[in-house]
């Protein structure tokens, strides 16, 4: 049967740029985005419905300077504290705020700072995602390694010193099933103590079989929790289901995964109502699952290749710290990770305050790790998902934090 929704972006075909226009202006000839597709596993779960109406019932201009000076006096925050500290009222306690998000993430993390690098395996996409670099309307290189290939980019990296690998690929089932993930995800398991991957959201059953390949926790973004803006971003594809993409998580633990991460792309809609539905989202799967590792991460929009005019919308580097220290005070045991779509010197400066974990040595493209890491050039490798503003190496990143006075730390599971 031909997959309706892959598209060769080298060669528009009339009949396919027909279609790209009829859904960019014809909401109508866009499926549902609430309703589930053809094997999109169902979970009954109430943490969907906590979260919106938290988010529904947040004005985040309703919140005053005194509400945000009783949230910081607290040990332990409610969901209207949390409220408070996203509002603009919070903004004139950006140093209060911060204080005392370093003081909880060195009370339950001390001075580490944890290492990964991400490891793109293809960038072969079914889904129209007007904002993303891989969409199968951008026209760029595609490319999809094969275990050979992925094994030498994974030895390159693993030469480095690195010891945590984030696999992604692409949202095709097609052109990366769920087998190709699970061989790639055993060969990273020869190489890598801990391993991670984030891909199309799967059923449980998925997620139980890339479990036993050797995989430790999953990271989905929801992008944004506006159910609205969602249906505007998402033209096509099987991302488009926004409900099966929101317990992702959930059926990732379902299946035996030790740990899960998650967020908005912050910038899509109103980052504050995202900031705050990540960190419930987090917050309620915490409460379900004690036994999980939760996560929360902070991506901000960033140019993609034929696309430079994207930027995140309201949201600062201020705006983004603010974020940040209330997620660290809200949820003190969970970990934080900042990518490299952030700037060299915010990084710095956050891991300091409130962030857990930061990835080093990155490449959002395919095939290329070994060009940027030993200098040897690759003619073919696929183009990237976005543009990254820290392109620091592994070992510039661990000195960097070592002269910071952070202690870098490669992996601290030990599997018996």
């Amino acid at each position: 049967m031909e997959n309706q929704f892959l598209i060769d972006s080298d060669e528009l075909t009339p009949a396919a740029l027909e279609k790209k226009h009829r859904l960019e202006n014809d909401p109508s000839s866009r499926t549902d985005h609430m309703k589930y597709m053809e094997g999109q596993q169902v979970i009954r779960s109430d943490i969907r419905e906590k979260v919106m109406s938290a988010v529904e019932s947040y004005d985040p201009s309703a919140y005053k300077a005194n509400d945000v000076m009783r949230a910081l006096q607290k040990q332990s925050l409610s969901v209207e504290d949390l409220k408070a500290l996203l509002s603009p009222a919070a903004e004139p306690f950006l140093e209060q705020m911060a204080e005392r998000a370093r003081i909880e993430t060195r009370k339950h993390f001390g001075n580490t700072v944890y290492l990964f690098t991400p490891l793109y395996i293809a960038n072969y996409c079914e889904n129209y995602c007007v904002y993303c670099g891989f969409n199968c309307y951008n026209k760029i290189r595609r490319m999809k390694l094969n275990m050979e290939q992925i094994e030498h980019e994974m030895k390159v990296i693993a030469d480095s010193g690195m010891e945590e690998i984030l696999i992604l690929t692409g949202e095709s089932k097609t052109m990366s099933d769920i087998n190709y993930i699970g061989e790639a995800c055993k060969l990273a398991r020869k190489y890598f103590r801990m391993v991670g991957i984030e891909i199309y959201p799967v059923n449980v059953e998925d997620y139980k079989y890339l479990h036993e390949c050797g995989v430790d926790y999953v990271t989905v973004f929801q992008e944004t929790y506006d159910t609205e803006k969602y249906e505007t971003l998402h033209l096509m594809g099987h991302k488009r289901v926004w409900p099966y993409r929101f317990d992702a998580q959930e059926r990732a633990l379902m299946g035996g995964m030790r740990g899960v991460a998650g967020s908005a792309l912050l910038g899509l809609s109103d980052f504050r109502k995202d900031a705050l539905a990540s960190a419930l989202h987090m917050y309620y799967l915490q409460r379900k699952y004690p036994h999980a590792e939760i996560s929360l991460s902070c991506p901000r929009l960033r140019p993609i290749i034929n696309n430079g005019r994207i930027n995140p919308r309201d949201v600062g580097e201020k705006q983004l710290c603010q974020i940040l220290c209330a997620y660290r005070i809200f949820l003190p045991f969970a970990g934080i990770t900042v990518s490299s779509r952030e700037s060299k010197t915010f990084r710095d400066g956050i891991v300091k305050i409130a962030a857990t974990k930061i990835s080093a040595g990155v490449s959002t493209g395919i095939g290329d790790h070994e060009s940027k890491y030993t200098g040897k050039e690759n003619p073919e490798e696929g183009d990237e998902q976005f543009e990254i503003s820290d392109a620091r190496s592994f070992k510039q990143m661990y000195s960097d934090m070592s002269d910071e006075g952070l202690q870098p730390v490669l992996n601290d599971y030990l599997y018996v």
